[in-house]
């Protein structure tokens, strides 16, 4: 069935992929871009896996009539799911890398070649390290600070492209391409706000004295960027060492 509202940037990563008659993995559902993505292309099944319940209910709402057969959202911590061991022939990460910390990274590198098939696909799609002359940079770094005040860990972390698959090929993928998905990144208002959203969830968990500041930095930022074109996405399709 046809799922409207696919971005382009999913769309281009899954163009030359076989998702058709495939059970695939969304690895960091989020709002359910790729699992509509890969039931418009013809899933056999899609396990959708996020730890965040509002998104696991937004996916459910958005794609969850009519595919009932063929989509299971799944509420796991991504560096242990539980999808079975070599169940899996297609996992997608879009847009998770850059949420995940270094060590984080690793174990869920780890975790998807577990659940893949000998010989499965990988498609990671993330952002570039953003130029140091963007205006956006200035949200980004607002956001770390208030996350590693309250989680004591950045909330952002980009990672140039021959980290992200040295880190992948550490765990027995190998890169079979890669593509520019975007260049530039069209930083949006509504990105923007989405961004000033998490600052303003961490301000939530501090004293007014510290959060109130920050939650008002956040929105002058947005007010002051409006929006950006700057930076680059990219997209990296592995295969997972048949052995």
């Amino acid at each position: 069935m046809s799922v409207d509202g696919v971005p382009e940037t999913v769309t281009a990563a899954l163009a030359d992929r076989q998702v058709e008659g495939q059970v695939c993995l969304e690895a960091g559902a989020g709002v359910g871009n790729t699992t509509a993505g890969l039931l418009a292309a013809g899933a056999k099944r899609v396990y959708a896996v996020t730890n965040d319940a509002d998104h696991a209910a937004t996916v459910r709402e958005r794609v969850g009539d009519g595919n009932a057969d063929r989509l299971v959202v799944i509420e796991a911590d991504l560096r242990a799911t539980p999808l079975g061991t070599g169940s899996v022939d297609l996992v997608t990460a879009h847009g998770l890398c850059n949420v995940l910390p270094p060590a984080d990274l690793d174990a869920v590198a780890a975790e998807l070649a577990r659940v893949a098939k000998p010989g499965g696909r990988l498609v990671v799609d993330d952002y570039a390290v953003p130029p140091t002359d963007g205006a956006v940079n200035r949200l980004f770094a607002l956001e770390n600070a208030a996350a590693r005040v309250v989680d004591g860990r950045p909330a952002l972390t980009f990672y140039p492209v021959a980290v992200l698959a040295a880190v992948f090929a550490d765990h027995g993928w190998t890169v079979e391409h890669r593509k520019t998905l975007l260049d530039p990144v069209p930083w949006t208002e509504a990105h923007l706000d989405a961004h000033a959203d998490v600052v303003r969830g961490y301000a939530d968990e501090l004293p007014d004295v510290i959060g109130e500041p920050l939650a008002a930095i956040a929105a002058d930022l947005v007010s002051a960027i409006g929006s950006e074109r700057t930076g680059t996405m990219y997209s990296l399709a592995f295969r997972l060492v048949d052995v």
